[in-house]
């Protein structure tokens, strides 16, 4: 991609950022968008402005202030110098795997998420209200999106389980154009979409369909439990250009099977805001919801309209992201903490 390809507003530019500059920014700097993320280094595009750059910022404020896919940047022209990232329309994280005390930044100013799962083995309800819950609390659309339709023997058995999440579903042959075209209608010139999913569940294919290209490798998954390997291995952008239909922008993103949440709470409350509703009608304030007196939710178990897996995974999301962000806020806290000046 060249710079001279594309004005601010292909890549995604609103008032949003325009806003945040002020007249010397303007004067001094210019602002691009991070296409890809690499180790230490960053690939940016914008107006007169390409290539890869240091992902080092001159004054970090926190853990989230380092550069990811999507962010809009305000670099110095004269030495390509990242002065500082501009505030974000939103930002997909989690804690790092393994490391549930550092965060690691997914993609940041997307306008919409496809959560794309497999019609196979992969396909797991407790793992799509994760991501759910992970778009909701950002503010950003989910679509599920599943692929490999064509080689299920049921597919409509995978659609009814995603259609009881979200309404918002669609069902495709990630390898046929035409099936594939369908996605393009959420695909609108300069916005953003992210794909999000397991190894193997078909997104680098999907991407490549919906480009017309091959560019992004590929591999096949186990047979016998539908599990593939990593095959992207770095966050990076990709122009749709299907002229007035759809010219945005599509983030690949590394497979993830380990999704830990963390400062989620609205999230988790508006995914399984049926629960939530629920609690209210408890007798008990702090009622736990297991052996108490009056207690609305387990009545709703008794007479089954709450399904016993819900809630256990509602319990489980709940205890997980209160104890991660707990874990996160520490470290947050002292590198917030403002520097003594001597």
């Amino acid at each position: 991609m060249k710079a001279s390809q594309f004005n601010l507003a292909d890549l995604g530019w609103t008032s949003f950022y325009s806003n945040q500059l002020s007249a010397e920014d303007v004067r001094l700097y210019r602002p691009g968008r991070v296409m890809a993320v690499h180790r230490g280094m960053i690939e940016v595009l914008g107006e007169a402005l390409e290539g890869a750059i240091s992902s080092v910022i001159s004054e970090p404020r926190g853990p989230e202030d380092r550069p990811t896919v999507g962010d809009w940047l305000l670099i110095d022209p004269n030495d390509r110098r990242v002065v500082r990232i501009l505030d974000r329309a939103s930002l997909f994280k989690r804690p790092a795997p393994g490391d549930s005390h550092r965060l690691q930044l997914i993609a940041a100013n997307v306008d919409r998420l496809f959560i794309v799962t497999s019609c196979n083995q992969d396909f797991s309800v407790g793992r799509i209200e994760r991501y759910l819950v992970l778009a909701r609390e950002v503010g950003v659309q989910p679509v599920i999106v599943l692929t490999k339709a064509d080689l299920a023997d049921e597919p409509d058995r995978f659609l009814a389980a995603a259609l009881v999440l979200t309404p918002e579903v669609e069902i495709v042959n990630g390898r046929d154009p035409i099936s594939a075209a369908r996605l393009l209608e959420r695909c609108r010139s300069g916005e953003t979409i992210a794909l999000v999913g397991s190894s193997g569940v078909g997104k680098s294919t999907l991407i490549n369909t919906l480009r017309g290209s091959d560019s992004i490798a590929t591999q096949a998954v186990r047979e016998a439990d539908g599990k593939g390997r990593h095959t992207t291995t770095v966050r990076e952008m990709h122009r749709l250009d299907h002229g007035a239909l759809s010219n945005g922008w599509l983030v690949d993103t590394p497979g993830m099977r380990e999704l830990q949440l963390s400062d989620a709470a609205a999230g988790v409350a508006e995914v399984f805001s049926d629960i939530a509703a629920m609690t209210l009608e408890c007798r008990f304030t702090n009622c736990t919801h297991a052996a108490e007196p009056d207690c609305a939710v387990q009545a709703a178990i008794a007479n089954g309209s709450l399904g016993r897996g819900r809630l256990d995974r509602w319990r489980k999301l709940t205890s997980e992201e209160t104890a991660n962000t707990a874990k996160l806020s520490p470290r947050r806290t002292r590198a917030e903490k403002p520097k003594k000046r001597i």
